[in-house]
């Protein structure tokens, strides 16, 4: 069994071949395609609220918190809506294994929010003044963070974001322990 296999990978690969088989075969046989993966989709699901319900009615709280942590169960139970924790709390957990990693400097990032369509908004605070480069690292790394423990996220939006495209290379003096890295200026 394959441990790297990513639950939003798999479900974008499933997406290209369905579309794929339409272009082939026409839309009666994009529609039979689609009707099976919901099939499929339909039976693990039913299956997995099964074994949650059996996990819970055990009273098993170590085993449900390990398939819980389990970066592709996790993902699975959140598909089916069984995930034990809400979107907003694998957020949170997501953003307080990233932070140490990360290095955020006097701050680090905060959680504004999940909306109905399942955008993420987050507040960047205390990154380096003027990186630019280092505040894409963070919020790549932010974002892949929440995605990972929220596949059923659609967006992440970070707020405290610098402009990148302003025109200007502020020359100031480096309060001790920003980031040593130069923001370039565009002409």
């Amino acid at each position: 069994m394959r441990e790297d296999h990513d639950i939003r990978a798999a479900g974008d690969r499933v997406e290209a071949l369905i579309d794929e088989l339409g272009t082939l075969a026409g839309p009666v046989t994009r529609a039979k395609a689609e009707e099976l993966v919901r099939g499929v989709v339909d039976l693990y699901g039913a299956g997995l609220e099964r074994v949650m319900r059996i996990v819970v009615e055990s009273e098993a709280a170590e085993v449900l918190h390990r398939l819980a942590a389990d970066e592709v169960v996790s993902g699975l139970l959140a598909l089916h809506d069984l995930h034990p924790l809400g979107t907003a709390e694998r957020v949170r957990a997501a953003l307080d294994d990233v932070r140490p990693h990360l290095g955020l400097h006097e701050g680090g990032v905060e959680l504004l929010g999940v909306d109905e369509g399942g955008v993420v908004r987050l507040r960047l605070e205390g990154t380096c003044h003027g990186c630019s480069s280092s505040q894409a690292t963070v919020t790549g790394s932010i974002e892949r963070a929440v995605l990972r423990a929220a596949p059923e996220v659609s967006r992440v939006e970070v707020e405290g974001v610098a402009d990148r495209t302003s025109p200007l290379l502020q020359i100031q003096h480096r309060p001790p322990g920003e980031c040593p890295v130069p923001q370039e200026a565009t002409p």
